[in-house]
């Protein structure tokens, strides 16, 4: 299994970020994707998640209307859309193959394979 994320740099407060994911070595249709972002001296925290079966998409409260996922299926990738970015969006985000359920995106035990993370700076 390969996870292999891009698309993070340094953007200004406001300004936008399309983060992807591409995936490896695994049905791609049997696994659900999540984001997950973790900050300097904070927890690792659910950024989105979007499931394999029919494609739901679910969020932390915090993203939502900022942040969009989708996936392309024939060529194995998973996208973070972000826009309206604040400073506190800070963090190394990962993606990661596993289970997405609602009300359970922060569930990192719910995700086994995982990514090396692209960092995202966002200045005020």
């Amino acid at each position: 299994v390969q996870l292999v994320e891009s698309g993070g740099g340094l953007v200004q407060a406001g300004g936008s970020l399309r983060l992807s994911c591409a995936a490896s070595g695994f049905t791609f249709d049997d696994y659900a994707i999540g984001w997950f972002r973790q900050a300097p001296g904070k927890e690792r925290e659910g950024v989105s998640c979007i499931s394999s079966s029919d494609s739901s998409t679910y969020y932390a409260d915090s993203m939502k209307g900022r942040f969009t996922i989708s996936k392309d299926d024939a060529k194995k990738m998973v996208y973070l859309q972000m826009n309206s970015l604040k400073p506190e969006d800070t963090a190394v985000y990962y993606c990661a193959a596993g289970v997405c359920l609602k009300g359970y995106v922060n569930r990192a035990d719910f995700f086994g394979s995982w990514g090396q993370g692209t960092q995202v700076t966002v200045s005020s």
